[in-house]
């Protein structure tokens, strides 16, 4: 609780991956993927109550494995939206002022940006906060498209022969969601079937806790990340 609002935190962990084959319980030191944010909600001080989602046995024992609540749902199609799914586990539980979704494919988040992140929302009194991170090499003014066989920026008022400026003085600064927290307010998520909504402020990540794990290559360079960190 933060104030006098409840919060209720979920994530979404589906057994089937088309890139990662059980990327949600992929093992990182012997442990399941899952269990690093599992590890990190524990520790909130605002969370009243957390929720793993999932259609999967095998994410259901890591749950009992911790002690987690788990809701079990019907094997999900690929179809439905992150905010359906939410909404599922939401219209079964009792209700809650502010919705966490924590997502467990960045291990590398802490429980400081979780509580931020929830902190936020409640001190902005925003529809919902998003994390995020900071990119360099690729900042949008650097991008291209192709036009005839040629490099065209996407600033129609760009010099060619300008030479390229060095990344940290790339402005303005250029940020992206980072895959990992979302907050909102329960008439957010419940009215609009949305996450985000009209007011929505960034919870600002360090790059050195973010990455998605989204092709076998990110579960690669987590689990370098982590076994350097635990040397």
């Amino acid at each position: 609780m933060i104030q006098d609002k409840k919060v209720l935190a979920i994530t979404l962990a589906r057994g089937g991956s088309k890139r990662v084959i059980k990327k949600n319980i992929a093992l990182i030191k012997n442990k399941p993927l899952l269990t690093y944010t599992i590890d990190e909600v524990v520790k909130s001080q605002f969370i009243d109550k957390y929720i793993v989602a999932t259609d999967d046995n095998d994410i259901v024992k890591v749950c009992q494995d911790n002690n987690v609540e788990y809701f079990k749902r019907k094997k999900v199609p690929d179809t439905q939206t992150t905010a359906e799914g939410l909404l599922e586990v939401i219209h079964n539980t009792s209700k809650y002022d502010y919705i966490v979704e924590i997502m467990c494919t960045n291990p590398l988040k802490k429980v400081e940006d979780i509580d931020g992140v929830i902190s936020k929302l409640d001190s902005t009194k925003s529809d919902s906060v998003v994390s995020v991170v900071r990119i360099w090499d690729n900042h949008p003014s650097r991008a291209k498209y192709i036009e005839n066989d040629s490099l065209i920026g996407f600033d129609p008022n760009e010099d060619p022969d300008k030479p390229n400026q060095r990344r940290q003085d790339l402005t303005p600064p250029a940020y992206v969601r980072n895959g990992s927290i979302y907050a909102m307010t329960y008439s957010q998520i419940v009215e609009t079937k949305r996450r985000l909504g009209p007011i929505t402020r960034p919870y600002v990540m360090p790059e050195k806790r973010t990455i998605n794990i989204d092709e076998p290559r990110d579960l690669m360079l987590a689990k370098l990340i982590i076994e350097d960190e635990n040397n």
